[in-house]
Order: C-alpha cells, then structure tokens, then sequence
C-alpha cells in the first residue's frame, strides 16, 4: 500500500478533494491522510468520509514547538512550516513505512505508484522543477519542488525528514533570504547533504505551468496547477505563463470542470477561494504585458462548460 499526506484550509478545499478523486480514480491501493488546516475543512471532510482517507484535526496535529512559532508565520508560511511535520506526524502516529507528500494543487491522470516505484531502494524522493529557460527561478525558489516527496521510515529518510523539519521551525518565511526561501531552499543540496537520496527521472512526474513548454508532448501523472485562480463568479485565470493550446484542452479543462462540478456541489461555500482582485492603475498594464509575451489566460469559466 502506498501511502499519502496533504494539507488544505476550506478556501483550497475543492482542488484538496479534485486531487484526492483523481487520486482514487487511478490509483488501486493507496490512503491519504489529509490535514484540515480549519475546523470547516475538517467538518466538511468528515462529512463526507471518503474511504481510504484520515482526516487529521489542528487540534491533534499541532505541537507545542509547532504553536510557538506560528504567531510569527503568515497562514501560507505556517502552511509550508507544518509540511515536513505533517510528513513525520504520519509516519510516527500510523506507524508508517513510508509516506509521499502531495501539495493539495496536484491533479492526477494515472497511478502515481510508478514514480515510486522508481526509488528502488533510495530512502528519499525529490522532484525538481525542470524550469524552461525564460521562467528558470532556481536561484530564488530553488532547484526542487515540494510538491511531491516520498520519505521511507529508515535511517536516512528520517534523518532527513527530522532535519528539515528542524530548519523550517527555524527559518520558513515567503521571501527569499541568505540562500533560503519558504520549505523549498533548504532541498538544493540534498544529493550531498544526505545518503539515499532519489531525484525523480519520469518527466510525467512534475509537470506544471513553469515547464510545460517542454514537455507538452507528455502524458502526464500529474499536473500541479500552480496559480490557478477563480476570479469572481465566472472567469478564471490560470496564470502568467505561456501555456501550450494543447495542453489547455488536454489538461486544464478535466481539472477546471471536476472543480466547477465540486462547485455546485457545495452550493453558496467558496471553497475554491475565488476572490475579485482590486483594480489598479497597473492592472491594464500586466493584461498588455501578458498578452505580449502570449500569457494571457484569462477565460470566461463558460469555455470549460461546453
């Protein structure tokens, strides 16, 4: 059995749940343990008891290190800080072989047991962000992505679970500063830094908005959907990269309709977060800047309906 961890409050609530059904559409033998990051998240999932799933409270989550630092954390740096707890929390308490980390924004179009079956024998797995040039921010958000992590309970995974867990209670803040930014800086050496680590290899593992320039032509495993946003009532805009009109129609429009079928299914709850963003004198100016360098994807969500 493969087992999985999330995290998501009740405004990621519809992208935490189109990433858990995408999940159990393709995968045959799996659980995830998802941390419900406010009581309506963790009220609304328990209502709807989805099999092979946990719901772990705040409540039970949280510990005294944990409650210390949060006062000095925004939600999303708090977010980041708790995901290496989480990752150790489950391996601890379930008592654990392994567990893979999956950011709440992921969508899956097959069974992602072949990426880790692809560890052969390595304690850890880390994916990088495959940056296609003109989007390459390595220097500043680094070389990997958590977003899909798989931790095994030995020696060298928990050392390495345990030290980064450490430096994010230290240090996790959305800014970059003396070589760190957020959880995701701290990854750059660990092919040095620690024994038995595993870059992923598959490129169907990994793809996202900052990459897909490339890889375009690959089914993918998944997809993480990073800066998708619901704006108001009836646009969306799935963010400031060139995206390739294939990959729109093969991989955004399953996602962005599971999201608006979860939408009426909640009714008047915005758990997808949709928000209107407040008008500037700038704003005109990021729409030309946008549609000059071909980034302008922001669609009225009827395209997604027909």
């Amino acid at each position: 059995m493969h087992h999985y961890c999330t995290l998501f409050d009740s405004n990621y609530l519809t992208r935490g749940i189109a990433m858990l059904e995408s999940l159990h559409k393709h995968s045959q033998n799996y659980h995830l343990y998802i941390l419900a990051f406010d009581d309506l998240a963790y009220h609304t999932l328990i209502e709807l008891a989805y099999p092979h799933v946990t719901v772990i409270s705040m409540h039970k989550f949280e510990d005294p290190t944990l409650l210390s630092i949060k006062p000095t954390r925004t939600r999303g740096e708090y977010c980041w800080t708790c995901t290496p707890s989480l990752i150790l929390y489950c391996i601890e308490t379930y008592r654990l072989s392994h567990c893979t980390y999956l950011d709440a924004d992921l969508y899956f179009y097959a069974d992602p047991s072949i990426l880790i079956h692809e560890m052969k024998g390595a304690s850890i797995l880390i994916t990088r962000h495959r940056y296609t040039p003109r989007y390459n921010q390595e220097k500043t958000s680094g070389i990997y992505c958590v977003q899909f992590m798989t931790f095994y309970s030995d020696q060298r995974g928990m050392k390495a679970l345990r030290w980064w867990r450490e430096r994010c209670i230290e240090w996790c803040y959305a800014r970059f500063e003396n070589g760190k930014f957020g959880d995701q800086k701290y990854l750059d050496d660990w092919m040095t830094r620690f024994e038995g680590v595993h870059v992923l290899q598959h490129l169907g593992g990994g793809l996202a908005p900052w990459n897909i320039q490339q890889f375009s032509h690959i089914s993918p495993i998944f997809y993480h959907f990073h800066h998708l946003k619901f704006i108001g009532e009836d646009k969306i805009d799935l963010g400031p990269y060139f995206l390739p009109p294939l990959s729109i129609q093969t991989i955004y429009a399953p996602y962005i309709k599971h999201l608006l079928t979860l939408r009426q299914k909640f009714g008047s709850n915005n758990f997808d977060g949709r928000s209107t963003p407040p008008w500037t004198w700038k704003t005109p100016l990021r729409y030309i800047k946008r549609k000059l360098q071909k980034s302008y994807n922001l669609f009225k969500i009827q395209k997604f309906q027909d």
